[in-house]
């Protein structure tokens, strides 16, 4: 179906699309597949991984990857947070070291999406401690059959538990300098840009999760009787469905209104925490909300809502927790 290429043009593997039209794609796939854990899997391929590359990539690199990315044949994880640096993503320890016309890189990463099965990841280490953020990160491509690399523990996780999840570990990797992305030092504009993408549209698939948990509730309502009439007509349910579809409303106009930015202006990173906190939050409540109206049913596993809470609390906190994306907007408001 071309999901793993959306926006990645034709002659690289892609399907050519716009930022808005993948928005639109994505939000069917979260509204048609309830495997919270696939799609998440699926956004951290094509938004952290394939996205940057088709972005800042080199020609050779282009044609060298992202055929086999956009295919499905081969699966990308993006190695940036660290054991001691989760939210402070630039406080790292991954450091590569000068070595000939490429670099030697060691370190740990976690919390690696694909990471167990992943065949290329895209790594960030600190190449000029001196310079810090601004011009001290590099971004590297590196094949998971390289010498060095291995795939360290696996995590069981809340929710998302069919989305891969594990610890990368550099053991002194040699880098050839065909494999930097970009050129070295500009990794932190590259993942900047890269989070940009992942926290617009991976909110279009909760927008289409919340589509379907509204269409759930409404059905249940309606047929389910209580005290001799349908549990819609009592207030306290229909008031709790009505704010599920104004959340529901809000959320995919922010998020086609992010993915219109993106492409068009060179700073986004506003728009794409507003989109992020709200949406993400709004999939809590509206999760939240379906369970209640489902009563028991919505707690049992059977019915797959319970599961659609679990998934949706790993919202809060990936692709930048909220807490760190108000920080983002008080910034910019001057504060």
């Amino acid at each position: 179906m071309g999901l793993l290429g959306l926006p990645v043009p034709t002659e690289y593997g892609g399907a050519g699309l716009d930022p808005v039209s993948t928005a639109i794609a994505l939000e069917a796939l979260g509204y048609g597949c309830e495997d919270g854990g696939l799609v998440f899997s699926l956004c951290a391929h094509l938004l952290a991984c394939v996205v940057p590359i088709w972005l800042e990539g080199s020609e050779e690199q282009k044609h060298r990857l992202l055929p086999g990315l956009c295919d499905g044949s081969r699966i990308a994880v993006n190695a940036m947070s660290e054991p001691d640096s989760g939210s402070d993503a630039f406080a790292m320890a991954t450091r590569a070291e000068p070595d000939g016309d490429g670099f030697r890189l060691s370190g740990t990463k976690t919390f690696c999406s694909n990471a167990p099965i992943a065949n290329l990841a895209l790594v960030y280490a600190v190449t000029d401690p001196d310079k810090g953020y601004h011009g001290g990160i590099t971004a590297f491509l590196i094949e998971a059959d390289s010498p060095g690399f291995k795939v360290g523990q696996t995590f069981e996780k809340m929710g998302l538990r069919t989305s891969p999840i594990g610890e990368v570990v550099l053991d002194d990797i040699r880098i050839q300098s065909h494999n930097i992305l970009g050129e070295v030092g500009a990794g932190a504009t590259i993942f900047v840009q890269s989070m940009e993408w992942e926290r617009t549209l991976i909110g279009a698939c909760h927008v289409g999760a919340m589509q379907r948990l509204l269409e759930r509730s409404i059905e249940y309502a309606r047929y389910r009787t209580a005290s001799g009439q349908s549990i819609g007509k009592f207030q306290a349910v229909s008031h709790r469905i009505v704010e599920m579809k104004i959340r529901l409303d809000a959320a995919r106009l922010l998020v086609q209104h992010a993915a219109w930015r993106l492409g068009r202006f060179r700073d986004v990173a506003v728009d794409a925490s507003v989109a992020k906190i709200f949406v993400s939050e709004s999939l809590v409540e509206t999760a939240l909300g379906a369970v209640r109206t489902l009563g028991g049913y919505g707690f049992m596993a059977e019915y797959d809502v319970e599961r659609t809470l679990r998934d949706a609390v790993g919202g809060l906190l990936y692709s930048g927790t909220n807490d760190i994306q108000r920080n983002v907007i008080a910034r910019w408001l001057g504060l």
